[in-house]
């Protein structure tokens, strides 16, 4: 490597991962983390639950309205990707949870008319930008569901999700489907989640912008893998019950997701809140420990 490279920063040889990581912004959390910010998620929707469960609830009848919209029109063959493309814009959704979560925080009490009026430091400006950029992923992964649909069957119309779960697990082209659409989708979901994950609360929280809440959502994503990976498949599992119970879980698994996003945000991307909340209740803990709160 040339000086003209090490001034650029550039690599003429091939780098491995840890190359990419910045160490201040790892926490060395375990996966099990995550399960600790649920139970925190948990306390803050039992703080007065009227308010988080009225938000959850209105979040429940958006969603049956959107589904029974589709099957109006006679488009169930895109239900599924919907549901997953509902996961892409649900952290802007939360937004008036993470305002509960923060005034629990501070002490402050909160109404259900606080948390539809969001006073976000950020502006509310940056946090409608991106929520337009991710309803416009959530568009183009319905757009890819449906393209895909059209490279593996053709124009055959939509046969029915009673016999489409045949055609997909006994045929050739059907498991050729699952396996592009997993690959697909599972790139959409890894974009979305990333920049996602922490960007709202962000800019609930700090003076920033939406393309800077996004890449350092990104990157905290990035340099703390295992624990972000356990929180994925928390929201998951609970988004697959909230589904099976015909989206009446809604009602109490959408509010609970906020507030746990709340405290993951404090642990990855705020563990001085965590210090400042700790020091408030003059409570005695140590440094790993505080962050895994």
């Amino acid at each position: 490597m040339n000086e003209s490279d090490k001034r650029y920063g550039l690599l003429t040889e091939t780098s491995d991962v840890s190359e990419t990581l910045t160490p201040e912004l790892q926490r060395h959390l375990p996966p099990a983390t995550a399960l600790n910010w649920l139970r925190a998620g948990w306390r803050d929707l039992i703080a007065q639950p009227g308010p988080s469960l009225a938000y959850g609830l209105a979040v429940f009848l958006v969603s049956v309205l959107v589904v029974s919209g589709l099957f109006s029109y006679g488009w169930g063959q895109i239900l599924f990707p919907a549901l997953a493309g509902f996961l892409v814009v649900g952290p802007v959704l939360a937004v008036g949870l993470y305002q509960k979560s923060h005034a629990i925080q501070t002490d402050v009490p909160v109404s259900l008319n606080d948390m539809l009026a969001v006073r976000a430091r950020s502006g509310i400006g940056q946090i409608f930008f991106v929520g337009v950029l991710l309803c416009l992923v959530m568009l183009l992964w319905v757009r890819a569901a449906v393209l895909i649909y059209a490279l593996f069957f053709g124009y055959l119309p939509f046969p029915g999700f009673d016999h489409m779960t045949a055609v997909l697990l006994t045929t050739g082209t059907g498991w050729g489907m699952l396996f592009t659409g997993t690959i697909v989708g599972g790139l959409f979901a890894a974009f979305s989640f990333a920049t996602g994950a922490f960007s709202i609360p962000m800019l609930l929280n700090e003076r920033t912008d939406a393309v800077t809440a996004m890449s350092r959502s990104m990157a905290f994503v990035w340099n703390n893998v295992p624990v972000m990976m356990a929180w994925g498949a928390v929201v998951l599992g609970l988004s697959a019950i909230a589904l099976l119970t015909g989206l009446l879980g809604l009602i109490v698994v959408f509010p609970l997701l906020g507030h746990a996003t709340w405290h993951a945000y404090k642990a990855i991307c705020r563990p001085d809140l965590l210090k400042s909340d700790a020091s408030s209740s003059a409570a005695p803990v140590g440094g790993s420990a505080e962050l895994a709160r």
